[in-house]
């Protein structure tokens, strides 16, 4: 090999090698405003969830994971009298340009996963996305989070009907441990 040719080679490595670490960078996101949102929950969290006027408790811990790219909620608490945990990860998607979540739970080996919007004027979250439902199929879920104020917010839960109706599943009333 000529010193030329492998000058060439060596300059070509480094140009591909300069351009390729530049693609990287460009692709490692950091939090945005969307993930402010985030930062409300963080904290232990006193939880009432009420299923068609059956009420049971539990704590909600909510912490910023992954350099503030997202929102761990680890949930303990009993749901019609058994045992239940269940893990959520929430972040915001910025090619999507739309919130996302993902949960697991003691109760179902398939995760939930949702997506959706966040409307300033009613302080709502709005998600929508498939899990399993009650008898282990497919199900549409719609979930909505409304901060109420920095240590109150509530979740619904509502099972989306072939009719595009929602059905409200269940409701939890979240207030900040102190």
């Amino acid at each position: 090999m000529s010193k030329t040719s492998f000058l060439n080679r060596v300059l070509l490595g480094v140009v591909v090698c300069v351009a390729g670490a530049g693609v990287a960078r460009a692709q490692f996101q950091t939090p945005g405003p969307e993930h402010d949102k985030f930062k409300e929950q963080v904290g232990t969290w006193d939880v009432v969830m009420d299923m068609n006027g059956q009420q049971s408790k539990g704590t909600a811990v909510y912490k910023m994971i992954c350099g503030g790219m997202w929102l761990a909620n680890d949930f303990q608490g009993d749901f019609g009298g058994l045992k239940f945990e269940g893990r959520g990860v929430d972040g915001y998607d910025q090619t999507k340009k739309k919130y996302v979540g993902v949960w697991t739970d003691s109760m179902s080996s398939a995760p939930m996963v949702m997506e959706g919007n966040y409307d300033p004027k009613t302080k709502m979250l709005v998600m929508t996305g498939e899990g399993p439902g009650p008898d282990g199929k497919p199900q549409k879920f719609k979930n909505t989070t409304e901060m109420k104020d920095k240590d109150h917010f509530t979740f619904k839960m509502y099972m989306v009907q072939p009719d595009g109706k929602d059905e409200l599943a269940f409701s939890i009333e979240y207030s900040r441990k102190k």
